[in-house]
């Protein structure tokens, strides 16, 4: 059996790219926290995502239960798949999950990093800190209602480049999970306000849209501070880069696209449009 490593930090999106991976390379079987799925389904195991503790989870994921293990290496056996893609926080975490199954050494080695951009691991991140939902690549009816008192919901389907159905994620929130709280939309609104408004050149902010999914971003209306001469660039990445400073500095995240657009120049002292040419 072909045995493929995914590893990457906790809640960078690793389940979530988990299931086009594995279409990607022709992969039926992954183990991801503690579970066997195959193509798309839940086959055995328990989650660690029903643990109450990280440190059960932990255990979990790792197979140190002998009947969860016997369970796991039963099913691995009697699907008789031919490659198997395991997914942890380190190589060193998926290695130790290959031996426990008793299959040798790892022969792929891939990492969150080389599937996902800056920009889409941060969103994960930012979204597993301030709301506690983690992914499960498995359908919502296969996940136990019980187990999750807090929350559960449908996620996405996963579609193929040919648009075949390849499986589908659920959202949960574990037991284990400490959510720091939802960040509203007028904060992340108020940080890209403020920001602008650091620039001399900005006499004010007339508008301000952002969207935080399905990646961060924002378009910005302005009025520039006159006079304006004609034959000078305005400075508009300055702002571009303030915003961007800011997310990464309040909330850790990665602005996708900043869209800055001048609605008017106006005289910083009798408020009229100011151009010098």
């Amino acid at each position: 059996m072909e045995i493929y490593s995914l590893s990457g930090p906790s809640g960078t999106g690793k389940s979530t790219a988990a299931l086009s991976f594995a279409h990607d390379h022709g992969i039926d079987g992954i183990i991801d926290d503690g579970l066997f799925i195959v193509k798309g389904k839940k086959i055995a195991g328990t989650s660690a995502k029903f643990e109450k503790s990280a440190f059960k989870a932990v255990k979990r994921a790792i197979f140190t239960d002998e009947d969860h293990l016997h369970e796991v290496q039963n099913a691995i056996n009697e699907q008789g798949i031919d490659k198997l893609l395991i997914i942890g926080t380190s190589d060193r975490m998926t290695q130790n999950i290959a031996e426990r199954l008793a299959f040798g050494e790892i022969q792929y080695l891939y990492h969150i990093e080389n599937l996902r951009t800056s920009s889409e691991m941060k969103l994960a991140k930012f979204i597993r800190k301030t709301e506690g939902k983690h992914i499960m690549p498995i359908p919502v009816v296969q996940v136990e209602q019980n187990f999750f008192k807090r929350f559960i919901q449908k996620g996405v389907e996963i579609f193929s480049p040919k648009k075949e159905k390849i499986g589908e994620t659920t959202i949960v929130q574990p037991d284990f999970h400490q959510v720091i709280g939802h960040v509203e939309k007028q904060q992340f609104v108020q940080i890209i306000k403020h920001a602008c408004e650091e620039e001399d050149l900005i006499e004010k902010v007339t508008k301000v849209q952002f969207e935080l999914l399905p990646l961060p971003k924002t378009m910005i209306n302005i009025v520039l501070s006159g006079p304006i001469n004609l034959n000078e660039q305005i400075p508009i990445d300055q702002v571009q880069r303030n915003i961007l400073h800011a997310f990464e500095k309040e909330f850790e995240l990665e602005l996708h696209s900043i869209d800055v657009n001048i609605i008017s120049i106006q005289n910083a002292k009798n408020k009229e449009p100011a151009i010098h040419k």
